[in-house]
């Protein structure tokens, strides 16, 4: 049915659900996995909502951050070893979450991506926008959502 799977994750808890499902459904399709963190930039201006630091400080969060993404791709190859299940990690520095995910699905040539939706609606919604609507209406293959 499926042999690789792209399995997004944020590492929130609704995230951490979609990457059990996600990885339950690799073992039953004996399907291997890309997991997948994007990291974005620490912003550089007051437009983007921060304080201004400078430019060796922002690398230290940008490098903790990565730190961080590792550290959960890295729990999720373990419960993907539970499973029997071959897990690659991968982590993309970019502001685009959605781009980089449909981008890292072509490039990899997964034919199924796996991701929670956050649910948000009304003026939140129109505000932030929906990474998770972004790759349902741009991916070339299924995208599964859980909630």
């Amino acid at each position: 049915m499926y042999n690789r799977i792209l399995i997004a994750t944020d590492g929130t808890e609704l995230s951490d659900k979609a990457v059990r499902s996600g990885l339950d459904l690799a073992a039953l399709c004996g399907a291997s996995v890309i997991a997948l963190k994007v990291v974005s930039h620490y912003p550089r201006s007051y437009l983007e909502g921060s304080d201004l630091l400078d430019i060796k400080e922002a690398k230290r969060i940008e490098e903790q951050w990565t730190e961080q993404a590792q550290t959960l791709l890295n729990g999720i190859k373990a419960l993907g070893q539970e499973r029997k299940v071959g897990v690659t990690t991968e982590i993309v520095h970019s502001d685009l979450v959605a781009e980089s995910i449909v981008e890292t699905a072509k490039k990899r040539e997964c034919d199924l991506v796996v991701m929670a939706s956050h649910g948000r609606k009304g003026l939140q919604r129109l505000l932030l926008g929906s990474e998770t609507q972004h790759v349902l209406t741009h991916s070339h293959v299924p995208v599964l959502v859980l909630r």
